[in-house]
């Protein structure tokens, strides 16, 4: 998350254009990857517990902490940073080589200096729909900005590979958007658990697929089952129609009769 101050308040379209570029002789580079609070979306944990090798459950337990979001009670995992005075990202190799895992950093690391929003728009059939906008993020110690590279929004994107963590993450970040109503209960602790489980947990998200009978409750081809049992893009896609059904925010799973 970024400090809202740091944050320009202007909504910018993808051929926005700007001056940016960050490399090991800007004498920046790799300040911005200490003391920060990256959230991680749900892609963000699958490409990182498979770049270290190891289970979603270990990597959520080493690197991760939780905060419970006061408006949904949703519970989201950030990065944890180091115990350093610096409380350096501890995938930063070092200041002079900079990210140890760069193919799969995490999506606000990979727009940086770009940040992201989504808002609902109810159309004129009262249809709502879901878009996303961009804006400048302008920290005093980045002097990328002085650099003569030119980039529109949509090349900067294109650049960072960043379209295909997009397209992952634009159904879960729909839920981010879900709010408890004022006066009504909070969110429960089974279905915030259930929340955590399926966005972070995928292996357990796994195991309580095909061990829990959730299967037999709905209506889901043998395709898409064998594809969750083999793809885990598959499961997690699967993972966000479940809690939007589950949530009652769209009907997108049918009830075995």
């Amino acid at each position: 998350m970024f400090n809202t101050k740091v944050v320009q308040p202007s909504r910018l379209e993808p051929e926005a254009k700007f001056k940016f570029r960050c490399h090991p002789k800007v004498p920046c580079f790799t300040k911005c990857c200490s003391n920060i609070d990256i959230m991680l979306t749900p892609y963000d944990v699958l490409r990182l517990k498979n770049r270290l090798g190891i289970t979603s459950d270990k990597f959520i337990e080493d690197h991760t902490f939780m905060r419970i979001d006061d408006k949904s009670n949703h519970l989201y995992a950030y990065l944890k940073m180091g115990s350093d005075e610096e409380k350096r990202c501890p995938f930063l190799e070092s200041a002079e080589a900079g990210c140890s895992i760069y193919t799969d950093r995490p999506v606000s690391c990979r727009y940086y200096p770009i940040g992201q929003g989504l808002v609902k728009v109810e159309g004129e059939d009262k249809q709502t729909t879901h878009e996303e906008f961009y804006f400048f993020v302008r920290e005093e110690h980045c002097k990328g900005y002085d650099e003569p590279d030119q980039w529109t929004i949509a090349s900067w994107r294109d650049d960072q590979d960043s379209e295909h963590y997009d397209q992952m993450n634009l159904e879960w970040k729909q839920l981010l958007m879900r709010r408890d109503l004022p006066g009504a209960a909070k969110l429960d602790e089974n279905k915030q658990m259930q929340f955590f489980m399926a966005s972070y947990d995928l292996d357990r998200f796994r195991q309580y697929v095909f061990d829990s009978g959730l299967l037999d409750r709905f209506e889901i081809s043998e395709d898409e089952i064998e594809a969750m049992r083999t793809d885990e893009v598959a499961l997690m896609k699967f993972g966000f129609r479940y809690l939007k059904f589950l949530l009652l925010l769209e009907e997108t799973l049918q009830l075995k009769k």
